[in-house]
């Protein structure tokens, strides 16, 4: 059963849910509002990030980043999560390619994935809302609580710092760059051409009217 928005409040009250801080002006329809957290880490800037400081974090295009949410939750054991990055910035070209699932018993702050896909920069302003999740209520409790890695996890550690930062490879926003400019030069190649087709269209256009002009003139020296 997805809970709506009395049952997340309700829930929360019983400490069934608990996100920390819980705002009721977070809660949607059948969904809780997750915001842009303390910490970034982008493959272009490659240096962590304190979005608190700084008010944003910028993907380039092309850019892997992640990003912790603000909020701590813990969910109990008859309880699941489902998250999604929010329609807002997916329809910028954003892409979140972490979860989407939050075990029951889990402890901790989510670390988000994001990609940026599209040809533009796009920020992330901390405190932003940009992750919905849905919570689930089991039929019966798990037997089988989350005892992951990311368990009671509530900053970027030096694995994921080191990852990011350490990575050799052309980086996706280079091949975008060098896309775009390929794509640039093919528009300019094709704006010649057009003119080049137009200046023999013109030669053709008048060739033909010298021809015309020469016939004429020759049947009138036979008359």
């Amino acid at each position: 059963m997805i809970l709506n928005d009395h049952q997340i409040i309700e829930a929360h009250r019983r400490g069934e849910i608990m996100i920390e801080p819980f705002l009721e002006g977070q809660v949607q329809g059948a969904t809780y509002d997750l915001r842009v957290g303390e910490q970034g880490l982008t493959t272009s800037g490659k240096k962590l990030v304190n979005i608190r400081e700084t008010g944003l974090i910028t993907l380039q295009p092309g850019d892997f980043a992640i990003v912790t949410v603000l909020e701590i939750i813990r969910l109990d054991s008859r309880h699941v999560g489902r998250f999604g990055l929010r329609s807002k910035f997916a329809r910028k070209g954003l892409s979140a390619t972490t979860g989407p699932q939050i075990d029951p018993g889990y402890h901790g702050r989510l670390i988000i994935g994001l990609t940026n896909l599209s040809p533009k920069p796009i920020t992330l302003s901390y405190g932003d809302d940009f992750i919905s999740v849905e919570f689930h209520q089991l039929q019966e409790a798990s037997t089988r609580a989350y005892s992951g890695p990311y368990q009671d996890k509530i900053a970027l550690g030096p694995e994921e710092i080191e990852t990011i930062a350490e990575s050799e490879s052309m980086a996706l926003p280079e091949v975008i760059t060098t896309l775009r400019s390929l794509s640039h030069n093919v528009g300019a190649l094709t704006k010649e051409v057009k003119v080049l087709e137009w200046a023999i269209g013109i030669g053709v256009a008048l060739l033909g009217v010298g021809v015309a002009i020469f016939a004429v003139i020759s049947a009138a020296r036979l008359h």
